[in-house]
């Protein structure tokens, strides 16, 4: 919508300048246009001239004049011709009319037309000098008011334009609260028709809840007018109901309309502005909604199921009640995110959630806390045995598969339960003894629950006490390899040495990796030393090449998720290549279970070790997972026969088992080594099956470097029948 503009024609006359006056003589008397500007000259004052009217026409469409002294004779018209022409073109010039007629009716036809004044011939110079002085004078007032008039009517133009075209509400009411004025806003925000309006109460579009609060005010603002305010409230559409009120939320800015008089002030009614917040509130109502909940789930997250905690430890102090607090982990769910991809593990979160909602009591309260880790809150239990019934239910309830786009899908989880106030009475320490008890069931087997136990913390403080040197461990330089040597029973010395890692603990002495290897998986520090003992093992068998053993192989461990490293295989290679050694020298041990988790990925990484040069041996070959197919499909070089197998060695009796992985390994032309050999009578028995390399405390227990370097130079006598002990 455009402003319409009226600027009057004569306002241009207000671009010529604070006491600028142009007057333009028309006379047929060449004499007197020339004396004139004589006579009436003045600062600010210029003068034209011309002798006719068709002259002056021509002269004023081109300009503006301020004053028009005029002939009332001349040559092709009389000055009333002029007059006229002014007039039709709606012309606002200031006109004295000159005139040697003496008959009054000249000059009242002058005035008639328009003319401002009528000076007679003869007249003198004084007499003309007040006429245009009064002329300018009065032309000025009238230019000064019309400008003043324009500028009022704009002004009027826009703030009902602004009033009108605003996006607000604006409205005033009289002193009795009823409409007097309301704007087109009203239609598009409520519906009413504006008209219909006016005269009725303001009242009648408030919302029953709020109208005691909104008729406090109107009536305080009526007894004892006050200051403006601002208030939020929630007025009625058209087509409201009590079935569907529909309301629309708004801030109301009313300022009151006070006429003052002798110092007192009568109140006449109230000008409002209500702005819509409807969105606003809608938008405030999802943020915190947001905030409170976890978004892929709808279930409260970590900041509300604490506040519901707290609220709920405060009520049972008061009761003397208990409540329990479960800690809740999904076993496994990494697999299904690696797997599948993220979508179908959010689809399986979705699915969980709805199970474990619908084992648990109205009041119970079932949030999310990240990832794949759920927590409960039962309130008012009455004993430890109601959280035990809840937690059987939720691993009933888990029992049936889960239908996901690439098939059925079992879960499972690990819960901890604490109960107030056995347990903790702070939010903080009910959480964390859950989840203490719940990290016990992890390692004990899964698919369980756990109540916290005292004994649990001093654990869980040890194994954080682990965690936390552990970090530092790398840089203080605290880990050592030790060496077991792998002897040959044919050429009688030491062929190979296999790399264990030790971690000399400052205050604790010398911490196996059955205690800290699983520690560092789970924190993520395994791969940074799998780094740290590939490149000890490396450099090692750099100085031990050095010194003259050229055919020492070196066999050390790989970690499962190593291999979940895109640049493992190159990382290897380029270790080797660093410490200038032959790759067939180096021999990386893996598990049958790595194979069996994700046997395509390792399968790759396996070839392609092979491929660069490099040994893959199966470590604990015949544990439990072996089979053909995943012998067929990795390309290994080295079965290690396990300890459990060789110690059931006697030298009188044959184990079927290590005479079939004794013959696996001579069809599919692999490698054998024996580990864990502690008596002459299972070297002996190994060595008669066909197994030639063989390592354990028989032949020397882990040591260092510097020890397995004299054991490799001089390795102690091979047994035989005369003398069954390799230990001199």
């Amino acid at each position: 919508m455009a402003l319409p503009s009226d600027q009057p024609f004569a306002s241009r006359a207000e671009s010529q300048g604070a006491g600028a006056s142009r007057i333009l003589i028309v006379d047929d008397d060449s004499a007197l246009r020339l004396s004139l500007p004589h006579i009436l000259n003045s600062p600010g004052r210029t003068f034209e001239d011309c002798g006719n009217v068709s002259d002056a026409i021509a002269l004023l469409s081109k300009s503006v004049f301020d004053l028009i002294i005029l002939d009332y004779r001349l040559p092709d018209a009389t000055g009333l011709t002029l007059l006229d022409w002014l007039a039709s073109e709606k012309r606002d010039e200031a006109v004295i009319i000159i005139s040697g007629e003496d008959a009054i009716d000249a000059a009242i036809g002058a005035l008639r037309r328009g003319a401002d004044d009528f000076v007679r011939k003869p007249y003198h110079a004084a007499q003309l000098q007040r006429a245009v002085q009064s002329a300018l004078h009065k032309r000025a007032l009238e230019t000064t008011n019309r400008a003043m008039s324009a500028r009022l009517r704009a002004s009027e133009r826009l703030h009902r334009y602004l009033v009108e075209s605003s996006p607000d509400l604006i409205f005033t009411l009289d002193a009795n609260a009823r409409f007097s004025y309301v704007n087109p806003r009203i239609e598009a925000l409520l519906g009413f028709n504006r008209q219909t309006l006016i005269g009725q109460p303001f009242l009648a579009l408030v919302m029953t809840e709020d109208t005691e609060r909104v008729q406090g005010l109107l009536q305080a603002q009526h007894h004892n007018p006050g200051s403006n305010f601002s208030i939020e409230l929630r007025l009625r559409r058209a087509d409201s109901t009590h079935a569907n009120p529909s309301p629309v939320t708004v801030t109301l800015q009313g300022i009151p309309m006070i006429n003052r008089s002798f110092g007192q002030g009568r109140y006449l009614g109230l000008y409002g502005v209500a702005r819509d917040i409807s969105e606003r509130k809608r938008a405030e109502e999802i943020i915190t909604f947001q905030a409170y909940h976890d978004q892929l789930t709808n279930l409260p997250n970590r900041v509300l199921f604490k506040d519901r905690l707290e609220l709920a430890i405060a009520q049972a102090q008061r009761r003397g009640r208990a409540l329990a607090v479960m800690f809740i982990d999904v076993d496994r769910f990494k697999l299904v995110n690696d797997s599948y991809g993220h979508a179908e593990g959010d689809a399986l979160l979705r699915g969980i959630a709805a199970r474990l909602s619908s084992t648990l009591r109205k009041g119970d309260t079932l949030a999310r806390l990240g990832g794949d880790e759920f927590t409960v809150l039962l309130p008012d239990i009455d004993t430890a045995e109601d959280a035990d019934f809840i937690a059987r239910k939720i691993l009933d309830a888990l029992e049936e598969p889960f239908e996901l786009n690439h098939g059925e899908f079992r879960a499972t989880v690990s819960i901890g339960v604490s109960i107030f106030p056995r347990d903790g009475n702070t939010a903080e320490a009910l959480t964390q003894h859950a989840d203490i008890a719940m990290y016990r069931v992890k390692r004990s087997g899964k698919n369980a629950f756990r109540f916290f136990a005292p004994e649990l913390d001093t654990e869980h403080r040890d194994r954080l006490s682990i965690e936390n040197d552990l970090r530092v461990a790398l840089d203080r330089d605290e880990f050592e390899l030790h060496y077991q040597t792998q002897v040959s029973m044919s050429q009688r010395k030491v062929v190979g040495v296999e790399a264990l890692l030790r971690w000399n603990h400052p205050e604790n002495g010398q911490i196996g990796p059955d205690i800290f290897i699983p520690v560092a998986e789970e924190i993520g520090l395994i791969g940074d030393l799998s780094d740290w003992v590939l490149e000890s093992a490396c450099s090692q068998l750099g100085r031990w090449r050095r010194d003259g053993f050229k055919d020492l192989r070196m066999s050390l461990n790989l970690a499962p998720n190593d291999f979940d490293r895109k640049d493992i295989v190159r990382h290897v290679i380029d270790c080797i290549n660093r410490h200038h050694l032959p790759p067939s020298q180096i021999e990386l041990e893996i598990t049958e279970s790595m194979m069996m988790n994700d046997s395509s990925r390792v399968a790759m990484r396996v070839k392609q070790l092979r491929d660069a040069g490099v040994g893959v041996a199966i470590d604990d070959f015949g544990t439990g997972y072996s089979a053909l197919a995943y012998l067929q499909k990795f390309p290994v070089s080295v079965l290690k026969i396990d300890r459990s197998f060789v110690s059931e060695l006697n030298g009188k009796t044959i184990n079927p088992i290590v005479s079939a992985i004794m013959g696996i390994a001579k069809g599919f032309d692999l490698k054998l080594i024996a580990e864990g050999v502690e008596f002459a009578e299972q070297a002996n028995s190994l060595n008669a099956l066909g197994c030639d390399v063989m390592q354990g405390y028989y032949f020397a227990r882990p040591v260092g470097a510097v020890v397995a370097t004299g054991l490799i130079a001089h390795p102690p006598r091979m047994p035989d029948n005369n003398n069954p002990s390799w230990l001199q």
